[in-house]
């Protein structure tokens, strides 16, 4: 893809694999997982080698989702602290959806929604890590009952997580220029001024 060097770059190499290898995981642990919930499901488990290697794989497919979540939630927590600007950008949302996204309030480099969705990741990823880790019978021989209540928490936390993923990718979609962003880390100065007009002024100096 042809770049103009008047690009601004939004996230660097390391940011975007980051998100990349956190996105693969979230898929094969969203498969894997869907193979044991319902037998209808099962046959996904020919995707990993069958219903043991399925069973083998998934939660260390979590440990490093996981962990990889946990290195993009050190680069991207601050910047997604909520301030007032972004409550009332999440007051004038309908604007937003209504695509007349020109008078929203000034936002940096994050919107209200995608803070939002942000920290609902964070509460996802903990529930699903601390329900997991209790299922793990490898590692752990807890009482049948609180495997049973982490089984609840573990697939309701799913659920969640989908939702949440499916609105991220919905909204990406929408928002042409947004995919490039981590596709090549740069967004057009025209797409920063629109969707991100603080980041963008702090990136260029521009105040007009």
């Amino acid at each position: 893809m042809r770049r103009n060097p008047r690009d601004l770059q939004r996230y660097s190499a390391g940011e975007r694999a980051n998100h990349w290898v956190v996105g693969i995981c979230f898929i094969l642990l969203a498969l894997s997982g869907l193979a044991f919930f319902h037998p209808a499901f099962f046959p996904l488990t020919q995707l990993f080698g069958g219903g043991p290697w399925t069973r083998i794989l998934h939660p260390y497919i979590g440990v490093v989702m996981m962990l990889f979540f946990i290195m993009m939630f050190l680069r991207f927590w601050r910047l997604n602290v909520m301030e007032q600007r972004d409550v009332e950008w999440l007051k004038n949302v309908n604007k937003m959806i209504d695509g007349n996204d020109h008078d929203m309030p000034e936002q940096g480099k994050y919107n209200g929604g995608q803070k939002v969705l942000f920290w609902g990741l964070v509460v996802g990823m903990l529930a699903l890590t601390a329900s997991g880790v209790a299922m793990w019978r490898a590692w752990l021989h807890l009482p049948v009952d609180m495997v049973r209540v982490a089984s609840v928490v573990h697939a309701a936390a799913a659920v969640w997580m989908i939702g949440l993923i499916i609105m991220h990718v919905y909204a990406a979609i929408w928002t042409r220029g947004t995919i490039r962003a981590m596709l090549y880390g740069t967004v057009t100065r025209a797409w920063a001024k629109q969707h991100h007009r603080g980041w963008y002024r702090k990136m260029t100096g521009d105040n007009s």
